[in-house]
C-alpha cells in the first residue's frame, strides 16, 4: 500500500465476506478477523492494513464506523458491505488470507473470549467495569508491541 492508496476497514471486511458461505459469518466474529488482520499486518508487513481504528467495547476488539455499517445484522453477506477488492494489494491480501485461515474456523465467542486475555485489549479496557462498552482506543502501538512479542 502506498500513501496515495487508501485501504479501509470496509475494504478488508468486504475481502473477507468473500471467502465464507453467504450468512454463515456473523458481524460479531467478522469484528474480530478484522481486529486480527490489522494486528498481523503490523506485525509480518510493518505497516497499518488500514486506518481506522478499534475501541474496547465488552466483547472486544470493534471498528466503530464498521459497526455502524452492520449495525442491527447478525449474519452478514459480502453485499452488506460496500468496499472495493481492488484496494487490497497482494502483501495486504496474503495477510488476510493467513489470518483466515488461522482464526476463521473459530466461532466469534472463541475470538472474543481470546482478545479478553491478551494485551491491548486489557490495556484499553483498563478498569472499566465488565459488561460496559468502553469507547478507549486498542491503539495500534499496543497491537504491534503485543503480537510482535508472540
Amino acid at each position: 500500500m502506498t500513501d496515495d492508496q487508501k485501504v479501509s476497514v470496509f475494504d478488508v471486511a468486504k475481502y473477507i465476506l468473500e471467502h465464507f458461505s453467504p450468512n454463515s459469518l456473523t458481524s460479531w466474529k467478522l469484528q474480530k478477523l478484522v481486529y486480527y488482520c490489522q494486528a498481523w499486518s503490523l506485525v509480518w508487513d510493518e505497516r497499518r492494513l488500514f486506518h481506522e481504528h478499534f475501541e474496547a467495547w465488552a466483547d472486544g476488539p470493534v471498528c466503530p464506523v464498521l459497526f455502524e455499517k452492520h449495525r442491527g445484522k447478525f449474519n452478514l453477506i459480502s453485499a452488506d458491505i460496500e468496499g472495493n477488492l481492488e484496494n487490497l494489494d497482494e502483501l495486504a491480501k496474503e495477510t488476510v488470507d493467513a489470518v483466515i485461515k488461522f482464526y476463521g474456523d473459530k466461532s466469534g465467542r472463541f475470538l472474543s473470549d481470546l482478545t479478553h486475555v491478551e494485551g491491548p485489549w486489557l490495556e484499553a479496557r483498563g478498569d472499566t467495569p465488565v459488561g460496559i462498552r468502553s469507547h478507549k482506543e486498542v491503539t495500534c502501538d499496543s497491537m504491534s508491541e503485543y503480537y510482535g512479542g508472540l
